[in-house]
């Protein structure tokens, strides 16, 4: 005859069999099951992807139709020079007063830095080594390191700072420098080597990397 405290850990037992298989079965449908709420869930979570995605290369084509570039590489690249120092002149023309304007302005010059600095990092400098111009190709990539250098001390100082506007000036100077030289000297002499489809190639390469960057 079972004693009283064996019959209580039979019902323990049974009872804790049942409530592990329930608990069990109800982990094993909402882990792998997908009927009841999950497929609208799913359906909800793939259709935000899908949006994001969308304005993702929607803005991309819309930055790259804005900006209005367009010809061969070296004058893609000679245009952005020229808006990049367009934006250096209305940073000239602010004052102490105007800082949320003088940090707006900062990160339009941020982001076309970057944007140039890729384009020219991942194509035409690899390409200018490839044919033979790596000394040209390196004093222009460290430059480019000088570059993100004005960056970050402009970004530290903040716009208020007294001489701000002597640190831009300056920052300016070495871009347009920097520039000079590539459209003067090292761009001409490189195009010069390339036949006509080796330019397109360059030229879609940069194209492509652009709106990437964009």
């Amino acid at each position: 005859m079972a004693t009283r405290t064996q019959s209580r850990q039979s019902n323990r037992s049974s009872t804790s069999g049942g409530a592990s298989e329930s608990s069990r079965r109800s982990s094993q449908r909402s882990a792998f099951s997908w009927g009841g709420d999950a497929g609208p869930l799913l359906a909800a979570g793939l259709a935000g992807a899908a949006v994001g995605i969308a304005a993702n290369y929607g803005r991309k084509f819309v930055t790259q139709a804005m900006s209005g570039i367009s010809g061969d590489w070296d004058e893609v690249l000679a245009t952005e020079h020229d808006m990049t120092l367009a934006v250096f002149d209305k940073m000239l023309a602010t004052d102490s007063s105007q800082t949320w304007k003088r940090g707006m302005l900062l990160m339009q010059l941020t982001h076309a830095l970057d944007k140039h600095a890729h384009e020219e990092e991942m194509v035409v400098y690899p390409a200018l080594r490839e044919a033979g111009q790596a000394t040209e190709a390196d004093q222009l990539n460290g430059e480019h390191g000088y570059i993100k250098t004005f960056l970050y001390e402009l970004g530290q100082m903040g716009p208020d700072a007294s001489n701000w506007l002597e640190k831009v000036r300056e920052f300016r100077a070495l871009v347009a420098e920097h520039a000079k030289m590539e459209e003067e000297e090292v761009f001409p002499a490189f195009k010069r080597g390339l036949d006509e489809e080796q330019n397109a190639k360059i030229t879609s390469l940069v194209n492509k990397d652009g709106f990437w960057a964009a």
